[in-house]
């Protein structure tokens, strides 16, 4: 009976030592955090073939360097330009994103980031806004009735 309680009590503390040395308290890791400054960017109301570079700035809050491996857009017309190399603890960098603007109309993009980061490993910044089109360089003619374009 004695050596059937020592065998539970032994097996007993062999799973809290092993529970308690398999769990890793991610407070104490040394782990890489995004903060964005603005995960929006609405362009407003632009005119068709306007600048359309806009730029996500963020700032790694963790411990360890973050490194962005993969970028998608959810439209070719929606061009990213991010770094390379990591960024470290502390330090902050940009995600500048090209907008086609020859495309007339309102529009909604979005940009996924994978990354290492912790509180974001698959960060989903976006874009938003409306293209007007060129005003029209046409005028009539009261003689002729027939439309001039005008060169720019």
């Amino acid at each position: 009976m004695k050596s059937v309680k020592t065998s539970i009590i032994l097996l007993f503390f062999c799973l809290v030592t092993t529970i308690s040395f398999a769990q890793d308290d991610v407070s104490n890791q040394e782990i890489g955090v995004f903060e964005f400054e603005q995960d929006t960017i609405d362009y407003g109301t632009i005119q068709q073939h306007d600048n359309g570079v806009r730029v996500f700035k963020f700032t790694n809050r963790g411990l360890a360097p973050i490194v962005i491996s993969k970028v998608k857009t959810s439209c070719g017309c929606t061009v990213p330009t991010w770094p390379k190399e990591p960024i470290a603890a502390g330090e902050s960098s940009v995600i500048q994103v090209k907008y086609a603007t020859n495309r007339v109309g309102a529009f909604s993009k979005t940009i996924t980031l994978t990354s290492n980061a912790v509180n974001a490993p698959s960060k989903v910044i976006k874009i938003k806004g409306k293209v007007n089109p060129e005003p029209s360089t046409e005028t009539k003619t009261d003689d002729t009735e027939e439309w001039y374009r005008i060169a720019k």
